[in-house]
């Protein structure tokens, strides 16, 4: 495919010296593309002028933030973004001497989809829309959502109107979508570097058991439901430990209501942690667990996937893709189930190693490399015109 000039919008996640700062998907697929085309990143970042730096080659520019608001908050986060809109337009604008753009691609619809397709409307430039987040859905127990208004339901409408494309990361995220948007939306799931997180699938027979849950500490997360699943588990089996990696946005409640069970010498909140830290984990865990509500994919069932650990957890996101060869569901908020398939699961060691194999398999072919070849064929759809040669990336009017 010829050599493309990209512009990467993304509503942060590319701090330049932060490894907590970063959404490893959306750097791994940004240094895929690096390879093989021109990528200037446009991320939101804290308050601040715009900042301009490179990680790992990849050309960022930190669109400065006044204010600070959770990612969780989709709401506010796309209202911040209007505010944004003026600066990442002028910085685009800047960025397209002497040439323009090919191609605007964003990563989630609350804010910078958005932007992005107002943005590509202006430049004329084709827009690639990826939904992430939970743009599509609204969970009003824990007022999680953007579409838990007419406002935030017009808005992806619009943004979804707007782009050329769009992609989610599971069949279960674009079953979200309306039967309308949903018929034109594709499944892309974003992969991993697996060579990072490359192991055995077979681990040492328990006791003790380890299991390992890597997600923030929040009430999309769900982690009450994991913690009410571990312990049965632990009355069941005795020796069992659970690792919990991730921020903790909750002000310590979950550390509360561990101790509260009387799980406190069980469980241990380890915290944010780097990649590398990270790999280690999962080649130690006999069994990834998920609980969340709600997930547009959960890239980190395939970063333990690619370790050879397989994934049990709510049927939410990918697992359901990967279920029941190459990972096991239950349906969310439910304990006893949740505890029920850990036991079974752990005391099955070699359908576990079967199931390993699976998934290991699954993240294989799903790569990060994968991940960007799709994505380059849809580009190439909206970039090439039918004489096959590339045209001239646009300039603004």
């Amino acid at each position: 495919m010829p050599k493309l000039k990209l512009a990467l919008i993304v509503p942060g996640g590319f701090d330049s010296d932060r490894d907590d700062g970063v959404i490893p998907a959306l750097l791994e697929l940004a240094l895929e593309l690096t390879a093989r085309h021109e990528v200037h990143v446009f991320a939101a970042s804290g308050p601040g002028p715009t900042r301009h730096h490179q990680r790992q080659g990849v050309q960022i520019h930190q669109i400065g933030d006044p204010r600070h608001i959770e990612p969780a908050d989709i709401a506010r986060r796309s209202l911040e973004w209007s505010r944004l809109g003026w600066r990442l337009m002028r910085e685009i604008e800047q960025m397209a001497c002497p040439t323009g753009f090919h191609l605007l691609h964003s990563f989630w619809a609350a804010g910078p989809g958005l932007m992005a397709g107002i943005l590509g409307r202006r430049f004329r430039i084709p827009v690639v829309l990826s939904i992430g987040g939970g743009e599509a859905v609204w969970l009003p127990r824990i007022g999680y959502g953007g579409s838990g208004s007419k406002v935030g339901r017009m808005r992806l409408a619009l943004t979804l109107r707007l782009a050329n494309e769009v992609t989610v990361g599971s069949d279960f995220a674009r079953a979200r979508l309306n039967p309308g948007a949903a018929a034109r939306t594709h499944v892309i799931p974003w992969g991993v570097n697996c060579e990072q997180f490359l192991a055995p699938a077979m681990r040492p027979a328990g006791p003790p058991w380890r299991l390992l849950h890597v997600a923030s500490l929040n009430r999309v997360k769900d982690q009450r439901t994991l913690l009410d699943a571990f312990a049965v588990v632990v009355a069941r089996l005795g020796d069992v430990r659970l690792e919990c990696v991730g921020e903790d946005t909750l002000q310590g409640e979950v550390q509360k209501y561990a101790d509260a069970l009387g799980l406190g010498s069980r469980v241990h909140f380890l915290g944010f942690q780097s990649q590398g830290t990270l790999a280690r984990l999962y080649r130690e865990a006999h069994l990834l667990v998920q609980s969340s509500l709600y997930e547009s994919q959960g890239v980190v069932v395939l970063e333990a996937a690619a370790a050879g650990l397989p994934t049990v957890g709510t049927a939410v996101g990918l697992l359901p893709m990967l279920a029941p060869q190459a990972g096991f569901c239950v349906p969310p908020g439910d304990s006893k189930c949740l505890a029920d398939a850990i036991c079974r699961l752990l005391l099955d060691g070699p359908g576990r190693e079967t199931m390993a194999l699976a998934a290991q398999q699954f993240a294989r072919n799903h790569d990060r490399a994968w991940t960007a070849r799709t994505f380059e064929a849809l580009y190439q759809g909206l970039v090439l015109p039918r004489g096959g040669f590339v045209s001239e990336p646009r300039r603004p009017p």
